[in-house]
């Protein structure tokens, strides 16, 4: 089967990282080796969004070359295995408001305060993220090139 065969449409990349846990994030560090981190993310506008603080190393990576991969996958045998990585460009966010609102979408799909997922109100996000959120950096992950593979359409083929 061709690499075109096991490829997912932009409907099912969508839904895909919508559904998923956890993004690696490569960046070059300062040494020339990759800086491999896991991190939570969203998708806001179709695009894949992260934040950290921002003296974190990722972050001063980004900033000194803003080019990374990301990396999303599940599956545990190979006829199951599915993957999104994008390679691009960091985009910086730091609108205090957007990052705040990024706090709101990751506390609705991770278990951040309390042990729960949280629809949280501007108050209770300002309260519980407030302090955090003008030391933080959104990274948009503008993609240059997306490469997808699900091997459940291989129908059990090799």
């Amino acid at each position: 089967m061709a690499r075109k065969d096991i490829a997912m449409t932009d409907e099912e990349v969508l839904d895909f990282l919508t559904k998923r846990h956890t993004l690696q994030v490569a960046t070059v560090g300062n040494d020339g080796f990759p800086h491999l981190a896991p991190m939570w993310f969203t998708v806001d506008a179709g695009k894949v969004v992260f934040r950290s603080f921002t003296k974190s190393q990722k972050i001063v990576n980004l900033t000194r070359n803003p080019k990374l991969t990301v990396l999303v996958e599940d599956g545990h045998g190979y006829d199951e295995l599915r993957g999104v990585m994008i390679k691009g460009t960091a985009r910086f966010i730091n609108d205090r408001d957007y990052v705040l609102g990024i706090y709101g979408k990751l506390t609705a799909k991770y278990e951040m305060v309390g042990g729960i997922k949280q629809d949280l109100t501007s108050e209770e996000l300002e309260i519980a993220f407030g302090r955090f959120a003008e030391k933080n950096t959104a990274v948009v992950v503008e993609p240059e090139r997306i490469i997808t593979w699900d091997h459940t359409k291989l129908g059990g083929a090799y």
